[in-house]
């Protein structure tokens, strides 16, 4: 059922609360906030350097349990930067993902134009890869590229012990393992061992700072020191070293703070919620359970009668449980992806079920 995410439609669907995420916020709260919360003595960077910068650099790689980190705009310069070091030190411009990777889906081919490299496509669309896929080859390659969980597909995460073993199979290839972690923050639950643990099978980590951790924008990218050096030219390079990032570090730490502390609160609501909408005959939740805070949840209907099925529940309850759907490829089923934040958790629990309650019952009748 793999589409493309950013064909969505408009969202028409207004409500005070919202079932993913976390609550909206102004722009003048969000500074506010950041303000309110940022010591008198923090000094403005300067082109990658200063104290907030530095900071959240290294707050992350000892997160990650890396030696070093860089903070930089976006994730997509951050792993186009890694896979062109590793595959440049293998002298093999070759890399290996999902079908479904970022890389290949979101960033009109910029590993290709911007990097020479080429990239072999493991597995199928419709799940992870496996040690199998990997086996099959044909040719060698510089990285391999890893995404937890795997976003495309709702989420889904390899059990630990496959994890382990392909992990440790590239590496006695002697290629580089590099993991998209947009949504690592989200692992724990599933993993059940902190951050270190789970990034010290890598080489390199991507982390997001907008997602689950809520900040403005910006990522990271961990791994041992020589690397993160060469990173930074690249960044350079990129046009990505800016003269001021601190709203970045700033929002990041912030972020960091607040949800990491939540990230098994967010994960439980996600099974509590996903139970409820799975009760639905015209429902399909993808994974069944959530691995993570995330799911894909399959509408079966048309996309004006899911539309008006919610816009129901945002007039009867004051609660958004989507604004847009996307289609997939099998006729009248859309797919919405959900990810529970702090929103769901300012949600008494009666009213919630209450308003999946409504939900079902507008599907179930037709358009109003």
């Amino acid at each position: 059922m793999a589409q493309d995410l950013d064909e969505e439609q408009t969202p028409e669907i207004k409500a005070s609360r919202r079932l993913g995420y976390h609550p909206r916020r102004s722009v003048r709260d969000v500074f506010a906030e950041l303000a309110g919360t940022t010591a008198d003595d923090v000094d403005q960077d300067h082109y990658g350097t200063g104290d907030a910068i530095e900071t959240v650099e290294r707050r992350v790689a000892e997160l990650l349990g890396h030696e070093a980190a860089v903070l930089m705009p976006s994730g997509t310069m951050a792993q186009q930067i890694a896979l062109r070091i590793w595959c440049d030190r293998a002298r093999n411009a070759r890399v290996a993902f999902h079908p479904t990777c970022h890389l290949e889906r979101h960033e009109q081919g910029a590993y290709r134009e911007l990097h020479g490299l080429t990239a072999t496509l493991l597995g199928s669309a419709e799940r992870l890869f496996t040690l199998d896929d990997l086996h099959a080859m044909h040719e060698p390659v510089g990285a391999v590229l890893f995404e937890l969980p795997q976003r495309e597909i709702g989420g889904h995460l390899p059990p630990w012990d496959d994890l382990v073993a392909m992990t440790r199979w590239v590496k006695e290839q002697g290629a580089a393992v590099h993991m998209d972690g947009a949504r690592l923050w989200e692992t724990k639950p599933f993993y059940d061992t902190d951050y270190a643990e789970i990034a010290g099978l890598f080489d390199t980590v991507y982390v997001s700072f907008y997602k689950i951790i809520g900040g403005l924008n910006g990522a990271a990218l961990a791994g041992p020191q020589d690397l993160i050096d060469e990173a930074r030219i690249w960044q350079r390079r990129h046009g990505g070293n800016l003269p001021h990032m601190y709203p970045i570090a700033l929002s990041a730490a912030l972020g960091l703070d607040e949800h990491l502390p939540r990230i098994a609160e967010y994960h439980d609501k996600a099974v509590e919620i996903a139970e409820l909408l799975a009760a639905i005959p015209q429902v399909t939740v993808s994974p069944d359970p959530p691995h993570t805070n995330m799911m894909h949840v399959y509408l079966r209907g048309a996309a004006d009668d899911l539309l008006t099925a919610a816009a129901h529940v945002a007039d009867t309850h004051d609660i958004e449980l989507f604004g847009n759907t996307s289609p997939t490829d099998v006729p009248d089923v859309r797919r919405w992806e959900l990810t529970v934040g702090a929103a769901a958790s300012e949600i008494e629990p009666v009213e919630l079920r209450s308003a999946i309650d409504t939900f079902a019952k507008a599907l179930a009748t037709g358009p109003r």
